[in-house]
């Protein structure tokens, strides 16, 4: 029993000791919370206190550099108060003084109001007649020595222009060289034998007459011994008979079906050229801004010749000559550069449409919002309307020299002679006309008529009838003048 009740008071002093430590536990615990508050609040107020002590200075520098800038600002408006009033000075001196000068003036106006009184009183003229009278004397002094003095300017303003125009035009051409002999149109092609003449042929002629259908273009094998001729007034129509034919003769396979397709395909790669020719032509020259269709035109002068001179060589060579003058004598070289690049892009319609080249360039180039320079210079590199603009006169003198140099143009000695004669007898053939020659290389037939059946009015239509008869009967390059000359001469003698 004993034993039991030491135990339970073992037990009972145990959970005592047990409860005891833990209250002391928790009291130490809060006591050093507590100290931990009451050291980070010390350590806030010293923080805050720190804070504000920086602030106090930041605010002290501030208010210095303020006051700083308020004082140089205070010393600048007393500076300009000081200018201010200086300039006031300086503006009361000089009225002061423009008040002086005035009064001078006034004075030194009436001082030569009196002597010229005086002096007219003396020379017994007024100022107004005695100028009149010193101009009448000077001028019948010098007339003599102004007239002679003008004369010799423009004669040597005439030499001088003379001279630099033939040093323009030297140095263009030696600048712009270019093979003479330039490439023609083909118009014949040669056969291997007789057999292959007949295969063109074809059975009953059906394979001549595919061809001449497909390709619009009269085909003569029976003329020329071992040739074939193509007649057509469209070249491009011609070119592309002619690469059809090669293609078919070097194939060997012709019939009409065959024959379809090959003048498809010869179409196709003629086309390919005239792309590639008219992309040449411009970069060649330099040239840009050329509408496609202008463009697709300048390409089939490739195909075209005037007088077997190649119209797109022509073309080119012309453009490069005509920038260098151009830029010489101070044109635009643009403008000049494609005015003369398409001068003749009207001969690539002129079997299509009627009227010279030169009006139907114009009318394309009009057509297609081209410039109006250019479209003047176009019309205007004949002769039958006046070049107005620098760019057109340069177009017309380059087409000259192009097509006037030796070798440009293969017309014979014996063609010459006969288009002379032709034109000679296109001019006689009408009544009144005594005579009539044909002067300047064919480009003008002077003609001489009997004035009693011919008066003035007759003698202007007769000069456009024969005109017009020249434009239909005769083929030539540019234009020709027709020159109707009616003279009266009155003769008696003395005796």
């Amino acid at each position: 029993m004993i034993e039991i009740i030491i135990a339970v008071v073992g037990v009972a002093l145990g959970a005592g000791g047990f409860a005891g430590y833990q209250r002391t536990k928790q009291v130490k615990g809060k006591s050093q919370i507590d100290r931990d508050i009451a050291a980070a609040k010390t350590k806030a107020s010293d923080i805050v206190l720190k804070a504000k002590d920086e602030a106090i200075k930041f605010e002290n520098e501030r208010r210095k550099e303020i006051q700083k800038i308020e004082n140089r600002l205070a010393e600048r408006e007393l500076s300009l108060d000081k200018k201010l009033d200086e300039l006031d000075n300086r503006a009361e001196k000089l009225r002061l003084r423009e008040d002086e000068v005035e009064s001078l003036k006034n004075e030194i106006r009436g001082i030569r109001t009196k002597q010229q009184e005086k002096l007219e009183k003396i020379a017994g003229l007024k100022k107004q007649e005695a100028a009149e009278k010193l101009m009448q004397m000077t001028e019948r002094d010098i007339k003599d020595d102004l007239t002679g003095l003008v004369a010799k300017l423009q004669q040597e303003a005439t030499d001088d222009a003379e001279e630099r125009a033939q040093l323009i035009l030297l140095t263009a051409m030696e600048r712009m060289s270019s093979d003479v002999t330039a490439e023609r149109t083909v118009t014949a092609l040669k056969l291997a034998d007789d057999e292959m003449k007949g295969r063109i042929i074809g059975k009953e002629g059906r394979n001549i007459q595919a061809l001449q259908r497909e390709t619009g273009v009269d085909i003569m094998v029976d003329d020329t011994p071992g040739m074939i001729i193509l007649s057509s007034f469209d070249p491009i129509r011609r070119q592309v008979a002619r690469a059809a034919l090669e293609m078919l003769m070097k194939d060997g396979r012709i019939h009409p079906a065959r024959i379809e397709e090959v003048v498809a395909k010869a179409q196709k790669q003629i086309e390919k050229e005239i792309k590639q020719a008219g992309e040449d032509a411009m970069r060649e020259t330099g040239v840009v801004g050329i509408p496609k269709e202008m463009l697709q035109l300048l390409g089939e002068l490739k195909f075209r010749t005037s007088y077997g001179q190649n119209v797109l060589k022509h073309s080119t060579e012309m453009a490069s000559m005509a920038g260098m003058i151009a830029e010489e004598i101070g044109a635009d070289v643009r403008i000049t550069k494609i005015a003369t690049l398409l001068h003749d892009i009207g001969k690539a319609v002129s079997h299509k449409i009627e009227g010279k080249h030169h009006h139907i360039g114009a009318e394309l180039a009009r057509k297609y919002g081209m410039d109006e320079r250019i479209v003047h210079a176009i019309e205007a590199h004949h002769d039958d309307i006046e070049a107005t603009t620098p760019e057109a006169l340069v177009v017309r003198v380059c087409d000259a020299v192009s097509a006037a140099r030796p070798g440009a143009r293969n017309i014979s000695a014996e063609n010459f002679a006969e288009r002379m004669r032709d034109l000679e007898n296109v001019a006689t053939s009408f009544s009144g006309v005594d005579k009539a020659y044909a002067i300047s290389a064919g480009r003008e037939v002077r003609i001489i008529v009997n004035n009693q059946s011919i008066d003035d009015l007759s003698a202007i239509k007769l000069a456009r009838d024969i005109a017009t008869k020249i434009e239909s009967t005769m083929q030539y390059p540019g234009t020709i003048k027709v020159n109707v000359i009616r003279e009266t001469r009155a003769i008696e003698f003395a005796k």
